[in-house]
Formats: C-alpha cells, structure tokens, sequence
C-alpha cells in the first residue's frame, strides 16, 4: 500500500497540472463557441404564413402552387385571402399581425416609407385588362366619363391602378360611377348590364380574365396612348397582346391589344428567416420560370426592385442561384448543416491552436519547478566561485543540502522524470566540486 501512495500522489499532481492548464483554455474554447453562436440563426420556423388575393384570382391560384412546392420541403404554407394589394400590404406592415410573405402589385407600395419590408424580385407581369360592352370602339380612357366601371374593393391594386390612371385623364370623378365590384362577381355585372366596363389587373389565365374574354358582347380595350403612360408612372411597362393569343380558332382578340401593366412582386417582412426567404425564391422560380403571353422562359422571376429594397438573400439568389448545400440535399438537412457550419469557426480558429499550445504550456508549468532549484544550484555556485571563504564550509554545504532535500520532494509526471534526475545529477557533481576544495572541507 505504502508503495501505492506516491503513484496515486502523481496522478493527483499530474491532474491538478492538467486541470490549471486546460481549464481557462476550455474557458477560451467555450467563449468562442458563444460568440460564433450569436451570428447563428435558429432553425427555420415550419409554416409560413401568407397574404395572397381575391378569391378565383391570380394570385390565390400561385399561392396554392406554392404551397404544394413548399409542403415538398416540410414547410406549411398558411394562405390568407385578401381584397388585393393594398390589404396585402397593410398585414405585411401591421406589427401585431402574423403575415410574413404577400404578393403586392408593383406601384402600390411606392408612397410607404418603411425599412421593416424587403423584396424578392418581380414575379411577372399583370396586365390592366379593360373590359367594356357595346359595339363602338374605345381606345382612350377619357372615352369612359359617365360610365360605370368596376374598379375592384378597397384595398386592391387595381383599384389604385384605376383610379390614378381615371384621375391622370380627369374623369374620376362624377359623373363617373366607381363601383366596388371585382372577380368573377364583376364579370356577372358585366354581362347582365349593371356596369358599362370593368378594370382587372392580373394573369390572363385568372378567374375573371379569362371569363371576360369568352363573354358574349364583351371586348377588351386597346389603349392607342399606352405608350405615353409608362412616362408618367415607372412602374407601368407597354404590352402589346398578338391577335389571336388568348384562342387561335376564335381569335381572340380579334387584333393586337395594346395594354399597360404593373409587375407582381413578392415582399416578405425584413426579419424574415433566411432559409425561408430562399424556399420562397426557390417556388417563385418554379411557379414563374416558364413562358407565358408576356415572357420568355426564365424570364421571370428576376431581380427588379420595385417599391422596396431588394433583400440580400434576393441578391445572392439571382446571383449565384440556391444554396450550395440545398441544391444536394434534401432542405432540412442542409440548413442544420448551413447553422452548424457557423459552428465550426471556433473549431479551426480556437481550438487547433488551443490544441498546438496546451501541450506546450503543460510541459512549461510541470518544467518550471525543476527549473526553479537549477536556478538555486547556480546561484550557489555562482557564490562559491566568486568567493569560497565568505561563508563557513558547513553553511555552503547546508545550502547544497536544501536544494537536494526540495529537488527530491519535486513529483512529476512519468514523462518528465528524466529532467528531475538530471537535476539530482548535477546537484552530486557541484557536491563533488565543493568536497574537491580543501577550504571548504569541513
């Protein structure tokens, strides 16, 4: 047993070294792995909650396309139908409401100064269709003074539309009659005479659009100064709509249409979580990548900021495409591996020097106190060398005897045992030295 006290003695010494040594560098490790945990996003909600349109309209139909392509990545889409843009907006905006996505009607937004709102680029162009009954033909919107028009809700792009386009030829107001009928509802009015014409904005394939098109003694307005419009307001773009586009067999229309047309933009709330900002870019891209009446494919969507900023997920996604690792792995899987990455920065920057240094500043604290009785020894010998006789022989040897008794009392490792007996070695040749010297025998 009585042997087993000095290993067991060792151990403790060789523990109490590690833990002096490696305890303030976990300390230095553990500050870095919080510190690189603050530039750390927390894992991405899994719903996304999202304002889109009118019922039947075109931007409830996209809505649902998203949904189906995020519900493939585990995300579920909760989608809030509105009266339009302007509703759309005013959710997005509201700091106690839960919307985090829309899609807004480029040039509704151009009047709100806010930074809590960014963008994800255009979606597509939607036209402002003109839809009027009778046989005479309109091309001029101050042709429609007196008339009823269905300019859509409060709270809908295409109401603003209409009515800074009504107010820029001066008819907006009376005798001209702005009626809040939109969609499918108007079309109905339309048809059975209750409004003279009638103001969507959106795809040709929409609800409304499309049953316009095929009603009986309906036609759609070609505007001759479509040209002109673009120049007062920016965000507007001319079309022109080919004869025949819409229905070979029937032609219709029956000659080229000249329109004008916002673009849809899809706007999301500035704190919105990355990962989803790139799921949403990445459904954009699919639900209006290809082409249509207006576009060529992979025409949209694209990075036009209209309204608002563009956000910098946008940015690097029109730039560089999606996420390296999203474009091999399944979404969950890479934006774990996309958090954890930030990790990883106090691994190569803390802890691979931590590792080369611990090793080092161990084998310093366990040499240190060898170190201190070889700088005794040599002090001793110093003395001696300068003077023999200042102190009695009995006095130098008592010295020499102390640092023995203390080098021996040294406990290190099994690693560093060869240092302590090299030490003990050249304490027996500096004895030898001094028996050597008559005056200082005893």
């Amino acid at each position: 047993m009585a042997a087993l006290k000095p290993r067991r003695k060792l151990r403790e010494l060789s523990l109490r070294d590690a833990l002096t040594v490696g305890l303030p560098l976990v300390l230095v490790l553990v500050a870095g792995f919080w510190l690189a945990a603050q530039f750390i996003k927390p894992a991405p909600p899994d719903f996304l909650v999202f304002s889109s349109g009118g019922e039947g309209g075109a931007y409830q139909l996209y809505a649902a396309r998203y949904q189906q392509i995020l519900s493939g990545e585990g995300i579920e889409l909760r989608e809030r139908p509105s009266a339009g843009s302007i509703d759309n907006l005013q959710r997005l905006l509201d700091e106690d409401g839960d919307v985090d996505a829309a899609f807004v009607q480029g040039g509704t937004g151009a009047d709100i100064a806010t930074d809590r709102l960014v963008s994800l680029g255009s979606l597509y162009p939607e036209p402002l269709w003109i839809f009027y009954r009778g046989h005479r033909d309109l091309d001029h919107l101050g042709q429609l003074r007196g008339l009823r028009l269905a300019v859509g809700p409060e709270g809908s792009g295409t109401r603003k539309l209409a009515l800074e386009l009504l107010e820029a030829n001066g008819i907006a107001a009376a005798p001209t009659r702005l009626l809040p009928l939109s969609g499918l509802e108007a079309v109905k009015a339309l048809r059975q005479g209750r409004v003279d014409v009638l103001f969507v904005v959106g795809a040709a394939h929409s609800a409304a659009v499309w049953s316009a098109f095929y009603t009986p003694g309906v036609r759609l307005m070609s505007l001759a100064n479509a040209e002109a419009y673009p120049r007062r307001f920016p965000y507007l773009s001319h079309l022109v709509l080919p004869q025949g586009a819409i229905d070979l067999e029937r032609s219709i229309p029956q000659q080229d249409v000249h329109l004008v047309a916002p673009v849809a933009t899809l706007v999301v709330r500035e704190g919105l979580h990355p990962a989803l900002i790139d799921l949403l870019l990445q459904a954009a891209q699919e639900a209006h990548g290809g082409h249509g009446l207006f576009q060529k494919q992979g025409e949209f969507p694209r990075a036009t900021q209209v309204d608002f900023p563009l956000s910098p997920e946008a940015q690097r996604f029109y730039r560089s495409g999606k996420p390296f690792l999203q474009r091999y792995l399944p979404f969950w899987i890479a934006t774990l591996l996309d958090r954890m990455l930030v990790m990883l920065i106090p691994l190569f920057a803390v802890l691979i020097p931590v590792l080369k240094f611990a090793p080092s500043l161990y084998g310093w604290r366990v040499r240190s106190r060898i170190y201190r009785w070889y700088g005794e020894l040599k002090f001793l010998e110093d003395e001696m060398e300068r003077d023999p006789r200042a102190r009695p022989a009995n006095e130098w040897m008592q010295r020499l005897e102390n640092i023995e008794r203390n080098a021996s009392r040294i406990r290190t490792p099994l690693a560093f045992a060869d240092q302590l007996y090299t030490l003990r070695q050249h304490i027996a040749l500096v004895r030898r030295g001094m028996e050597r010297r008559g005056d200082i025998q005893a």
